[in-house]
C-alpha cells in the first residue's frame, strides 16, 4: 500500500469493493431493467409497439391516466387499454420511467387489472423506485391479495412514506420471515396511538400471524365497518377472511374486478363479480367458462351450480335444439343490461358452435354472443340468415372486414324497426369504419341527429393520433371519451372518432368489436 495511506482506509476499501461485487453477483448489469422501456408481455397477447406513444409528451399523458375515472364503459375499448398500458414502451419525454409505470399501473388497478398492474410494477428494479411507484405497488399488492409482495420494498417504502401502512406492512413481513418475536415488537410500535380494535390493525396482525411460529388469534369483526378499503379487502383476501357482500357497495366496481381474479377465493363467490369484470374486459370468455366448471365440479347446489349445468348442455349437447334451448335459459336469467350482455360474453364459444341456419328464431342474440368474444369468422356465416335490417344484420354490417358499403336508406331504416340509440350508434360506427361513403355518412347522421363532424380538443388530439399512428395514445384517448361505467353517457359523436381513430392507428379489428359492443349494448 502508499507509504501516507491509513489501514483503516484501506479496510474501508476493500469493504467498499467487496459490496460492489456483492451487489453485482446478486443483479448483474445484464439482468437490470432500464427506466428507458418498461412494460411487460402477456401471454396470447401481441405487444404493442414500443414507440406507440409517438411523440406526445409524458406529462400530458399521466394527466390523462390521472384523471381518468375508470372503469370505463366499453369492454373492447378497456381490453385494448390494458395491453397498450402493459406492454412494453418507451418512456416518453419530460417524465421520470417510474414514476411514468407507476401512472400506468395505477390506471390499470382501477381498471381493474391487478395482474397486469403487478406486471408492469415488477419490471421496475427496486433500486429505481420513486415515492409515487412506492405507494401504487402498495395498492398491486393488496389488490392481489398478496401482501408478501410488499416484504421486498417494506423496508425502503417505509423510510420514504411516513404511513402507518407501511409500518404494519414491516411487521407483517417480519412475522412472514419466521420471527414472531421482532414481528410482535414492530406491530406495536406500528398501531401505537390507534384503537387496539382497529380493522386495519388486525388485519395486519392476523397476516403476521400466518408466518412460521406465529401463533395469534385473531377475530375479524366487520359490524362497525362502513368502508371497504383496499387495505382492508387485500388483507381479508389473503388470510381467508370473507369480505361481507354488502361492503362491496362501498367500494369502487375494480374492487369486485379484484375479488373476480383472486383464485383463492370460493368459485361460487367469484361467480357473480366474474361475469361483472367479463363486462369490463378483465375476464374472458374462456375464463367464464373455467370457472362455471370448477363449479360444476364442485357439486354444490344452488343458482351458479344451475347455470354452470346449462352451460355444459350449451357446449356438449348433441342436440342442437337442446343447446338453443340452454343457451336461451342462460340469457334470459339475466334481469339488467350488464348481466345481460355478461351471459353473452359466457355463452359466445357455445354459439360460435351453433349451425347458421333460418329456421333458428335466436339469430340475432347468437351473432351478439358471438362478436362479444371476438369470434369473428363465425359469426359472418351468418351473413345469409340475418334479416336486412335486423340487429343482427347490423353486427355483421359492423363487424365484417371486407364488407361492402352501407347506404344511409339502410341505417334509417334500422331505426324504424327498432331503438334509434342503437341506430345512432350505427351510423356513427359505420362512418367511422369507412363503410359510408362521405355523402351517405353526412345524410345518416343529419337524419339521426348525429354530430360527426363536431370538433374539441379530444376530437382533436385522439384524431390527430390516429393519424400518427400511435397506438398507444389512441388507446388511452379512447378510455378518456368512455369515462363511465355505463354506454348510456357514452356519445355516438365520442364512438365515431374512436373507432375511425382507431381504425387510421392499425386496430381495425379493435375498432369494429368496439362499433359492435356499443349497438349491442345501446337501449
Amino acid at each position: 500500500m502508499p507509504a501516507d495511506a491509513e489501514p483503516g482506509n484501506a479496510a474501508e476499501g476493500v469493504q467498499e469493493q467487496v459490496a460492489i461485487d456483492l451487489s453485482r453477483y446478486e443483479l448483474p448489469e445484464f439482468a437490470r431493467h432500464s427506466l428507458d422501456r418498461v412494460g411487460a408481455f402477456a401471454a396470447g397477447n401481441a405487444a404493442f409497439p414500443a414507440d406507440s406513444f409517438g411523440g406526445a409528451d409524458g406529462r400530458f399523458l399521466q394527466v390523462l391516466m390521472r384523471r381518468m375515472d375508470a372503469p370505463i364503459a366499453s369492454r373492447w375499448a378497456s381490453i385494448v387499454l390494458r395491453r397498450a398500458l402493459m406492454s412494453p414502451l418507451d418512456t416518453p419525454a419530460g417524465v421520470n420511467g417510474a414514476d411514468f409505470a407507476a401512472d400506468r399501473a395505477w390506471a390499470l388497478l382501477r381498471m381493474g387489472e391487478a395482474n397486469a398492474a403487478r406486471a408492469v410494477i415488477d419490471d421496475v428494479d427496486t433500486d429505481n423506485y420513486t415515492t409515487w411507484l412506492y405507494q401504487v405497488a402498495m395498492q398491486a399488492a393488496l389488490a392481489n391479495g398478496d401482501p408478501a409482495a410488499l416484504c421486498p420494498i417494506a423496508d425502503k417504502g417505509a423510510a420514504a412514506i411516513a404511513q402507518r401502512g407501511w409500518a404494519l406492512a414491516q411487521a407483517m413481513c417480519t412475522g412472514l420471515a419466521g420471527k414472531p418475536n421482532e414481528a410482535g415488537q414492530a406491530f406495536n410500535r406500528a398501531r401505537s396511538g390507534s384503537s387496539p380494535s382497529d380493522i386495519d390493525n388486525l388485519l395486519a396482525e392476523k397476516v403476521l400471524g400466518t408466518g412460521a411460529q406465529g401463533r395469534r388469534a385473531v377475530t375479524i369483526e366487520w359490524n362497525p365497518v362502513r368502508q371497504l378499503t383496499a387495505w382492508r379487502w387485500g388483507l381479508a383476501t389473503a388470510t381467508g377472511v370473507e369480505v361481507p357482500a354488502d361492503l362491496y357497495q362501498t367500494a369502487g366496481p375494480q374492487v369486485r374486478y379484484w375479488q373476480a381474479l383472486a383464485p383463492n377465493l370460493d368459485p361460487v363467490a367469484r361467480a357473480p363479480a366474474a361475469e361483472l369484470a367479463a363486462t369490463a374486459g378483465v375476464f374472458s370468455n374462456a375464463g367464464l367458462v373455467d370457472l362455471y366448471s370448477e363449479i360444476e365440479q364442485g357439486g354444490d347446489s344452488g343458482d351458479a351450480q344451475t347455470v354452470a349445468r346449462d352451460l355444459r348442455t350449451a357446449y356438449t349437447d348433441g342436440n342442437v335444439g337442446n343447446r338453443i334451448k340452454a343457451l336461451r335459459t342462460l340469457w334470459d336469467a339475466a334481469n339488467t343490461p350488464r348481466t345481460r350482455y355478461a351471459r353473452l360474453i359466457l355463452t359466445a364459444r357455445a354459439a360460435a358452435w351453433i349451425p347458421a341456419s333460418d329456421k333458428v328464431e335466436d339469430a340475432d342474440r347468437l351473432i351478439a354472443s358471438m362478436l362479444s368474444s371476438g369470434y369473428e369468422a363465425a359469426a359472418l356465416e351468418w351473413r345469409g340468415v340475418a334479416k336486412r335490417g335486423s340487429e343482427g344484420w347490423a353486427l355483421l354490417a359492423l363487424a365484417d372486414p371486407g364488407g361492402a358499403s352501407v347506404a344511409a336508406g339502410d341505417v334509417t331504416g334500422f331505426a324504424e324497426g327498432g331503438s334509434r340509440r342503437k341506430a345512432q350508434m350505427l351510423a356513427a360506427g359505420l362512418a367511422g369504419l369507412g363503410k359510408l361513403s362521405a355523402g351517405e355518412a353526412q345524410n345518416a347522421a343529419a337524419a339521426l341527429d348525429v354530430q360527426i363532424g363536431g370538433a374539441n380538443a379530444w376530437t382533436q388530439a385522439i384524431d390527430a393520433a390516429g393519424q400518427r399512428g400511435d397506438a398507444a395514445t389512441v388507446a388511452l384517448l379512447a378510455g378518456v371519451g368512455m369515462q363511465s361505467l355505463s354506454w348510456d353517457y357514452v356519445s355516438p359523436e365520442a364512438l365515431f372518432h374512436i373507432v375511425a381513430a382507431m381504425r387510421a392507428a392499425g386496430m381495425g379489428n379493435y375498432a369494429r368489436m368496439i362499433a359492435v359492443e356499443a349497438v349491442t349494448r345501446s337501449a
